[in-house]
């Protein structure tokens, strides 16, 4: 007989919607560090609408912006909901999803109920003037990233997604591996050949902030298939390794250097002089690296703060700077100087579209891009897991979390 709540991993009849699911929450009162925000509570099922898709959740990733969600910090995305009318005093996380389909709504296409797919964090209003127009949805101002600007992520027993969110799972990888890498992989994907025409061409150096992060480890790859000539910035010589068995050149190990954060005002000359000195020193290790005396003809950024001004300093003329994130901080300082006189871009970029998913999916199916999903966690480490990587403590690659799937498990029969 059909219940109303299922177990995790207890597989309902399929397309049977139970009234309530096991869910990883967050609510305003218990803001603050990820392992005391997240706590697991029993919540209703997400209500289907048209276009939408319910997914049986099988695996989710971590990502660092339900850490942000957990600190209510730089928004608060619950009372931001709130006074968009949405009726849900708590938000569930998770960006990186895999799953079955498990019921479809009003005018959904290209998935039927019991499809196994990887989901997407994109998700837009595809009848959006701006998008109706021609342009770009990653661009449009309908864009909001599922799990985190969006509720009813993957770090529930069910998710709510697009049915442009979904993309087919390939049989050879696990739930885990599926749900673990394409929010990072595809990030990285649009940075790197998204923005013509600073994209890596043969022989370009790359430098790459956060090497053996989910989103280093993915650049170093592509960068490399490319051509390119990627040096990698980490924090320890055993990432530094990781990074070199990916395919870096070479590697830069960040401790080494103090002159991060905020750039003295040029009103205090000896302050001044100092940070020029360490940007110096890094360029010139990074010349090291590479072998020859050239600069980065693209900057892979995603840190922010503590790290902009050096990479604004280093990159080659008619270079770009190309910046998804600010781990360290988003207020940083630019020196226009190097903007306009060496005619260099800094470019903000924001996850993928819908093809280049599908381009990032077909690489690791095919073998020729390595998802680095290096730890995968039980249901209820979902808060401990983003504390980890709150404290910069996380393990190299990507982390994925098991909902409703066993480990190695790679399908599911129904």
């Amino acid at each position: 007989m059909p219940k109303d709540l299922y177990e995790l991993g207890e597989v309902p009849p399929l397309g049977h919607v139970p009234e309530r699911m096991h869910a990883f929450t967050i609510r305003r009162e218990r803001y603050g560090e990820p392992r005391d925000a997240f706590a697991r509570e029993i919540v209703p099922v997400p209500e289907l609408k048209p276009g939408h898709v319910l997914v049986y959740t099988m695996a989710a990733g971590i990502n660092y912006n339900n850490i942000w969600a957990a600190k209510g910090h730089p928004a608060d995305v619950i009372a931001v909901r709130e006074k968009a009318g949405e009726p849900e005093g708590y938000h569930i996380g998770g960006s990186d999803g895999s799953g079955v389909v498990w019921a479809v709504g009003e005018g959904v296409r290209g998935v039927e109920v019991g499809d196994h797919v990887i989901t997407a964090p994109g998700q837009w209003d595809e009848s959006a003037d701006d998008i109706r127009m021609g342009g770009d949805p990653i661009a449009s101002k309908s864009m909001r990233v599922w799990g985190y600007e969006q509720n009813f992520g993957s770090f529930g027993q069910f998710a709510l997604v697009q049915d442009v969110q979904c993309h087919r799972k390939p049989d050879n990888l696990t739930w885990e591996v599926a749900a673990g890498f394409l929010a990072s992989a595809a990030t990285s994907y649009r940075q790197l050949f998204g923005w013509y025409p600073n994209v890596v061409r043969p022989g370009d150096p790359v430098l790459i902030w956060g090497g053996a992060g989910g989103l280093g480890t993915s650049a170093i790859q592509l960068a490399r298939q490319a051509g390119g000539k990627p040096i990698a910035v980490v924090s320890t010589p055993e990432k530094a390794e990781l990074c070199r068995e990916l395919g870096a050149v070479g590697t830069i190990l960040r401790t080494e250097f103090d002159h991060w954060g905020r750039v003295p005002d040029e009103s205090d000359p000896q302050a001044f002089a100092a940070w020029m000195r360490g940007a110096r020193s890094f360029g010139r290790k990074f010349w090291e690296e590479l072998g020859e005396r050239r600069s980065p003809r693209i900057v892979f950024e995603h840190t922010g703060a503590d790290t902009l001004p050096t990479s604004l300093y280093l990159c080659d003329n008619s270079g770009m700077v190309v910046i998804c994130g600010a781990t360290s901080g988003f207020q940083a300082d630019v020196d226009l100087r190097f903007l306009w006189m060496r005619l260099k871009r800094l470019q903000g970029s924001h996850f993928a579209s819908p093809a280049q998913c599908r381009m990032v999916i077909d690489l690791v199916a095919g073998g020729q891009l390595d998802p680095c999903v290096t730890k995968t966690v039980p249901f209820d480490e979902i808060g401990e897991a983003h504390q980890l990587m709150r404290d910069n403590k996380q393990p190299p690659g990507n982390t994925a979390v098991l909902v409703n799937a066993a480990p190695g498990q790679f399908g599911l029969d129904l």
